[in-house]
């Protein structure tokens, strides 16, 4: 099943290319036009209640789930279906912080409705290595099936919910968000070729322990 979803990933902008190369008309304006038309009707579809930053802020950084809130930051909409806030191990990647991280997520392409790639079925979590520096947070994948297809770099919108969960290691309560991603926060290939995500992400420190750099 995982070759089917990177030979279709591989095969996605060789189409697309070929689509473009016959309809010299359509402009990166236009692409960005259907990709919110294509967004704010996902929005519409899903029953999707977006709030606003402040009102977010005003609800202790959470949205209601029952509600279908997602709030919108940094051109991202997130929603936080679980953040393990209270739980005795929980913790926050502190500025100067680098951490492994394993996540679990699908990637949906709105504009096409086809679940495009996924590890939440496989035996191994993706990796990626997370840090905090004076609050900005980078990350790379070091191992999966997103590096596997896009290489090490981190979508930018997968780094939003970093500022506002807490992470532990029990598996019945692991920090969890839905993200609507742009293309400007998304893969390369997204970027490349005009298109928004859905990802479904759960993220759980390899360990409970700060990783040291390397020499």
């Amino acid at each position: 099943m995982i070759k089917d979803i990177i030979a279709k990933i591989l095969f996605l902008p060789l189409f697309l290319l070929l689509f473009v190369a016959c309809d010299d008309s359509v402009t990166y304006s236009d692409m960005k036009e259907k990709e919110r038309s294509a967004v704010n009707h996902f929005v519409k579809d899903k029953g999707i209640n977006i709030i606003s930053f402040s009102e977010f802020v005003a609800n202790d950084s959470t949205t209601d789930v029952l509600k279908n809130e997602f709030v919108e930051v940094d051109d991202v909409y997130m929603q936080i279906v679980n953040n393990p806030v209270d739980a005795a191990d929980a913790f926050t990647i502190a500025d100067g912080d680098s951490r492994n991280m394993l996540v679990r997520y699908s990637e949906y392409n709105i504009l096409d409705g086809d679940t495009i790639s996924a590890n939440n079925f496989m035996g191994e979590a993706d990796e990626m290595r997370v840090s905090n520096n004076g609050g900005t947070f980078s990350a790379t994948f070091t191992s999966g099936v997103m590096k596997s297809i896009y290489g090490n770099s981190v979508p930018t919108g997968w780094l939003v919910p970093l500022r506002f969960l807490k992470f532990t290691r029990s598996q019945s309560n692991l920090a969890k968000v839905n993200i609507i991603v742009p293309h400007s926060k998304g893969t390369t290939t997204a970027a490349m070729y005009v298109y928004p995500c859905l990802y479904q992400i759960t993220f759980q420190p390899e360990n409970s322990y700060v990783v040291e750099d390397e020499e």
